[in-house]
């Protein structure tokens, strides 16, 4: 159980929230991106105050905030392909914009012929880049990552946290690093908190 958490994520810039595994960051972050309803206290998203949560949350509440799991495998319907996944969210906004969907896909790394395939077809590293593009398909205001890199190679977790800050600095996003590697949150964040163990 999560009590006496208070967090600010500033538009702009990186907070880094560390600490153990199982010790409620990945609850937190549910509660952030409006996915779980806190027991008690409250989550205020541009000085507006949320009532609602999951899918009773206003839409204009819901696209502000988007979550990039730590298991991208858990995190997407196996049927579709890598397209049809960054597709997602702007078809089911009634916005479906086929050129943004190939620019974000080309951004996080990559090709057309990954685009085609399915979940079981790709690395969890080419998994995880199509759900960071399906995770900025609507521009959100804020961008919670938990543990996004979590069993990515080096390199394929630096190209990611370069397209998050290359995302920052084209939109003045707030970002949630959440991590319990140390290292990487020094590296990437603007400010860290560690969690109480």
């Amino acid at each position: 159980m999560l009590s006496r958490v208070s967090i600010e994520v500033p538009q702009g810039l990186t907070v880094g929230l560390g600490g153990p595994s199982g010790c409620g960051k990945s609850t937190l972050a549910r509660v952030l991106s409006l996915m779980l309803r806190p027991l008690s206290g409250g989550v205020s998203l541009e000085g507006t105050a949320v009532t609602r949560w999951r899918q009773r949350a206003p839409r204009r509440l819901r696209t502000r905030v988007a979550l990039l799991y730590q298991q991208p495998r858990t995190a997407v319907d196996p049927r579709l392909t890598l397209r049809q996944i960054i597709s997602e969210p702007p078809a089911a906004a009634g916005r479906p914009a086929p050129s943004l969907v190939e620019e974000l896909a080309a951004e996080v790394g990559l090709t057309g012929d990954l685009l085609t395939r399915r979940p079981h077809e790709v690395s969890d590293g080419q998994l995880q880049r199509a759900c960071l593009a399906r995770a900025l398909t609507l521009e959100p205001k804020y961008l919670i990552c938990d543990e996004m890199t979590t069993m990515l190679d080096a390199s394929t977790q630096a190209h990611l946290v370069a397209v998050v800050r290359s995302y920052q600095a084209r939109t003045g996003a707030g970002v949630l690093a959440i991590s319990h590697d140390q290292v990487l949150l020094d590296r990437w964040a603007d400010s860290a908190v560690s969690w109480p163990t």
